[in-house]
């Protein structure tokens, strides 16, 4: 027997309206009042992936996926981060990258969203395999969406930043989950959600639904109203909830990075006075959605992050985005020829084979929608200059200085072992065009890779010599590391991974000096195997290289054999020292103090030191005890690489100015970093680890609160000056930042 409904509401809550708004309960009433579907509105599907919709996947960031889990929670989310995140592995599977909650089980149900596209495709199956977070569907049906719900929220419109703050809401009586921190406000600016529901066969369907404002509503704090405007008779979420009320909601805000998810049970209702409170111009809805809410929760979403939706030059260029609705012709067309009761196949191939028919089909369209909109109370039904050629509302034009362009995809060309833990990956750009990674030798690149569905980020030094196509980086295996593990125990020749960078000041500046003294433990040997191998490259060089370098044992010797080699054919430019600790015990101050000394070393010598904190702390008191001056020493330290946006459950505004001038505003999600929700937004976020190492992150804190991870490379000086790293850091209030620099 199906739960009852909780669709009741406190006492209060209850006096404020005459009584419970009435349900439809049959097929019969449902269709009674949005009627039924043309038959040539279900020709328009196929049972796989053609050319056409290999393309939109092909060119899409993002999706919203409906499922279950296999305790039969439903759930619905979004999914992607980057274009083409959604492989084909055949006309009838596809396969992505999904972090959870919970494993999906069964019929699964999606839409594709194209930046700037008004259609949708839509794409209906089951899952067919699932391997850590990687999902594998089988596609049963694919069609395409009109553009109804993305131009009545104006999804792809400029946010402003009203638009994504919301306005001072009223405190919600009882104790329901639209209670939650940031629900209600997340609510009253989310003009654009995906609903998924599913039929008594298992079935699932996702359907986009927008609305000027708020796509939702609250009634009380446990129940929400969606309107349910006119659309193509189509009604499979309806017709769903007649056999299964159970339901999910993924909603959003144009500009932020967070989504809102909801999960409850729903019914559908004609209630006349409450659909009144959701008229336009006087026209109500012909239905409404009551959904009693089981559970609310405003997250972070690394999909929305990374796809940067709303950011200048996100949206594709109308002149090469696919056109959606002649795709829906030709499935029309293919479909006709099998079915009765439709146009005939070859007079559509015909209209379809005339010159500029596209066109024109476009325009006809878009008059369509506007007629539609304005029938239904909307005022502004302009679809922009440029949606009269792709369906697109308004486009911004495209720009080649949108954030995250100095991410640099590439391929993992060899996995080379140099000891037991340690390994050196070597990189060259993923297509396959031969170009040189530029970079100063001893500097470092942050690695992007996504691990269990989720981007994680890690800084490594790089290991060869700068100006090669091919980068080498060196990782040592940390025990509990999520990154080096996945290194060492996932990543193959012709895995995919993207770099930022180059970053840090650890280097000797384009003129290296006459005499180098290079002082390392363990793997921070890798950015002084650059600098070996860089300087030794220049035959005709005369400065000299002294290499005092720690480790565990013989056999964890990095670099050992070229090492060796190198110290054995220039014995005039390099002297290598080892120490085992293990058979020699711990390097300490005075072991350094000694190798110093008897390395006699000119006054105008560099010293780069690597290493873990304590080795560091070492070296810098002996230098300084032997007068060297602090201009002279150059030291690296890296953070710890812990994960981070763990410091608030609370959505917090952040308010980015400029030498005291406003730049704008961003909510930062649960979840989040600041540079994160700011480079989402569109905002000029200085930054290039990503990873607390370098400090061009670093800005200074005007107001609020800020929980950093540790450690990072600010000093003690600069915390007590204001600073902070945004890359590493997480409000814990409303912040104001300078972004000046600094």
């Amino acid at each position: 027997m199906k739960e009852p409904s909780r669709l009741s509401a406190t006492r209060t809550e209850q006096a404020q309206r005459p009584g419970p708004p009435r349900r439809l309960t049959t097929v019969d009433e449902v269709e009674a009042t949005v009627g039924r579907p043309a038959p040539v509105v279900m020709l328009k599907q196929i049972s796989g992936l053609d050319e056409g919709c290999r393309t939109v996947l092909a060119r899409c960031p993002v999706a919203a996926l409906g499922y279950r889990d296999a305790d039969g929670t439903a759930r619905t989310t979004f999914i992607g981060g980057r274009p083409g995140f959604a492989r084909v592995d055949s006309p009838t599977r596809i396969s992505f990258s999904l972090p959870g909650p919970g494993d999906p089980y069964g019929p699964v149900s999606l839409f594709f969203l194209l930046p700037g596209v008004g259609e949708i495709l839509r794409v209906n199956g089951s899952v067919t395999a699932r391997k850590g977070a990687e999902t594998t569907v089988g596609i049963e049906e694919a069609y395409v969406h009109c553009a109804q719900a993305v131009l009545r929220s104006r999804l792809w419109q400029p946010p402003t930043p009203s638009a994504t703050t919301a306005p001072a809401t009223t405190e919600l009586a009882g104790d329901g989950p639209l209670r939650g921190p940031g629900v209600a406000e997340f609510l009253a600016t989310a003009p654009f959600l995906a609903l998924s529901t599913w039929d008594s066969s298992g079935g699932s369907d996702t359907s986009p639904r927008g609305d000027r404002r708020a796509a939702a509503r609250i009634l009380d704090s446990r129940t929400l109203v969606i309107p349910d405007r006119k659309g193509n008779k189509r009604a499979d979420t309806l017709h769903n909830l007649l056999r299964d009320d159970r339901l999910s909601l993924a909603a959003l805000v144009p500009g932020r990075s967070g989504v809102l998810h909801v999960r409850g049970r729903g019914a559908i209702t004609d209630d006349p006075a409450l659909l009144e409170t959701m008229a336009l111009r006087g026209m109500p809805p012909h239905l409404a959605l009551l959904i009693d809410v089981e559970h609310a929760e405003v997250t972070g979403n690394d999909a929305v992050a990374r796809a940067r939706l709303w950011t200048p030059g996100a949206h594709l260029d109308r002149a090469t985005a696919p056109d959606l609705m002649a795709m829906a012709g030709e499935h029309l067309a293919a479909n006709t020829s099998r079915a009765a009761g439709g146009p005939p196949a070859f007079l559509l191939k015909a209209v379809g084979a005339i010159p500029g028919i596209d066109r024109l089909l476009r325009l006809v369209m878009n008059r369509a929608y506007r007629s539609g909109l304005r029938e239904e109370g909307y005022e502004d039904t302009g679809t922009g200059t440029a949606g009269r050629r792709r369906g697109l509302p308004r486009r911004r034009p495209a720009g080649a200085g949108a954030p995250g362009a100095l991410l640099r995809e590439v391929r993992v060309a060899e996995v080379r072992r140099e000891t037991p833990s340690a390994v050196t990956l070597v990189l060259e750009d993923a297509d396959g065009k031969p170009r040189p990674f530029a970079f100063r030798p001893g500097q470092f690149f942050t690695l992007v890779a996504d691990i269990d569905g989720r981007p994680v980020r890690r800084a490594y030094s790089a290991s060869s010599a700068p100006g090669a196509s091919r980068l080498e980086v060196t990782v040592k295996h940390v025990a509990g590391g999520r990154f080096s593990t996945h290194v060492h125990q996932g990543l193959r020749a012709g895995d995919r991974l993207a770099v930022r960078g180059p970053s840090g000041s650890f280097h000797g500046g384009p003129r290296p000096p006459g005499e180098t003294v290079l002082i390392a433990a363990g793997s921070g040997v890798t950015p002084m195997m650059s600098m070996i191998r860089t300087r030794l490259a220049v035959r005709a060089g005369r400065d000299r290289i002294a290499l005092l370098y720690s480790s565990r044992s013989a056999e964890e010797i990095i670099f050992s054999g070229e090492l060796t080699r190198l110290a054995k054919d220039r014995p005039d430019r390099l002297s290598v020292t080892h120490v085992l600790t293990r058979a020699d015990g711990r390097l300490d101050a005075a072991g350094v103090r000694r190798w110093i000394t008897g390395l006699s070393p000119s006054p105008d010598a560099h010293y780069f030191v690597c290493g873990p904190e304590p080795l560091m702390d070492a070296v810098q008191g002996v230098l300084a005890g032997l007068g060297v001056p602090d201009e002279a020493v150059h030291h690296e330290r890296y953070a710890g690489g812990a994960d981070t946006g763990t410091a608030t459950t609370v959505p917090r505004r952040m308010t980015v100015e400029k030498d005291g001038e406003p730049v704008g505003a961003v909510v930062v999600e649960p979840g989040q970093t600041l540079l994160d929700a700011g480079l989402a937004a569109g905002l000029p976020m200085p930054h290039s680890c990503t990873v607390g190492n370098c400090g061009d992150c670093r800005v200074r804190l005007r107001g609020g609160e800020v929980a950093q991870n540790e450690p990072n490379c600010l000093t003690p000086r600069q915390r007590a000056d204001g600073y902070v790293l945004t890359c590493v850091g997480c409000p814990l209030s409303e912040v104001t930042l300078d972004i000046a620099d600094p």
